[in-house]
């Protein structure tokens, strides 16, 4: 199929920062367009040939939408899956399938085939609520401390907790959830696997994340990561099989630990771009975003390695402020060889919202951690008042 130039019509399913950027690859390969996203603000809107506002979640609203394009992907996987069975029963080609969505939507379901399939993960058990939940601690099933889980919607740290006394329970949602081992870790790794639609597969380095300690997001995510040659290895042969499980078709985001006897335990997965590749766009051969392209087209898929170290460093609002978002000191990092700022497009900003991301490149890892430390320090998310 000519999808260049042509009418064919590429949908995607969320408009946010992710959609975004895949949108900077569609642009530089002139594939039609068509975004859905809830908000009239979303980052997509003018990156994309026909912006479309309404809910994701809503049956009506997604099954209308594909209607409209010749194939489906997604930015986010809080989507109403019914509508996607619908219309992949009646022929639309639709990537990640709505069978690989409907295992990872549900962290429960998640951690449950990763036990099925004997990759290796941190134990679990899981709750309809939070009575159910308080029932496991009171018949000595369940010790503190424990990782509670959200089993549906959390994102960015949220729908995370870690529960060391019953009174950490009281600040908890009344939800299905699941409760984790604590895993005492050295690091917290990320393979992402794209595999196209003719099971052409390809991993990219594996990447190191260094987490806010309150906020629970991302501050930097390194690559490569600094481990062992083996450890490594065996990174990437467990992102593979979790890959081979879920028989996705795009990419698959694998986050994992790195335990302090160097196991590598799965923690969860995403099936779309991710945080953990943004490095990709300025470091890579071949970004994230573009390799997602080409493997739900069924193209080659492009050369993952890296050209140089990269690093990139989340740009989240600052405690305090919240409204219209200015960006301190940006012109101050602009100025450091090997930055490159990358801004979301939300007007808005608030305590730990996502708000952009800057990548720092060099063929000196150390050098390049350098710099990444002094721009942390010196850009700031704030509000204009």
């Amino acid at each position: 199929m000519n999808y260049f130039s042509s009418d064919f019509k590429l949908g995607i399913l969320g408009g946010g920062q992710l959609g975004k950027m895949m949108l900077y690859d569609t642009r530089k390969f002139d594939i039609q367009t068509f975004v859905l996203d809830p908000s009239e603000e979303a980052p997509s809107r003018f990156g994309c040939n026909n912006f479309y506002r309404g809910s994701l979640m809503d049956f009506d609203t997604v099954y209308q939408f594909g209607k409209l394009v010749d194939l489906l992907t997604i930015e986010i996987e809080n989507v109403n899956l019914d509508a996607l069975d619908k219309l992949e029963d009646e022929g639309l080609p639709i990537f990640p399938s709505p069978k690989t969505l409907r295992l990872i939507q549900n962290k429960g379901k998640q951690k449950d085939l990763y036990v099925k399939n004997e990759i290796p993960t941190s134990k679990h058990l899981r709750f309809v609520g939070l009575d159910d939940l308080r029932e496991s601690i009171a018949k000595d099933e369940l010790d503190f401390p424990f990782v509670w889980k959200s089993a549906q919607f959390g994102y960015d740290g949220n729908g995370v907790k870690i529960c060391r006394s019953a009174l950490d329970l009281m600040k908890l949602p009344d939800v299905e959830c699941l409760a984790e081992d604590l895993v005492p870790f050295k690091n917290e790794l990320a393979v992402i696997v794209a595999r196209s639609f003719s099971g052409e597969i390809k991993t990219y380095p594996v990447v190191e994340m260094e987490f806010h300690p309150e906020a629970n997001q991302v501050e930097y995510v390194i690559c490569p990561a600094r481990i062992a040659d083996a450890v490594a290895q065996k990174a990437k042969e467990v992102a593979l099989k979790v890959s081979e499980t879920f028989n996705h078709v795009g990419l698959l985001a694998v986050e994992m630990f790195q335990t302090e006897t160097d196991e590598i335990l799965v923690n969860e997965v995403a099936p779309r771009p991710h945080n953990s590749g943004h490095y990709s766009i300025e470091a890579s051969y071949t970004s994230q975003f573009e390799n997602h392209l080409r493997a739900i087209l069924n193209l080659p898929l492009g050369n993952t390695e890296s050209k140089v170290a990269g690093i990139m460093v989340n740009l989240v609002g600052e405690e305090g402020h919240t409204g219209q978002v200015y960006y301190e000191n940006i012109d101050t990092i602009m100025a450091i060889d090997g930055v490159t700022p990358h801004i979301y497009g939300k007007r808005e900003t608030r305590p730990f919202r996502k708000m952009g991301h800057v990548t720092i490149v060099n063929e000196n890892m150390e050098e390049a951690r350098k710099i990444a430390e002094e721009v942390k320090n010196s850009i700031r998310v704030i509000s204009m008042t």
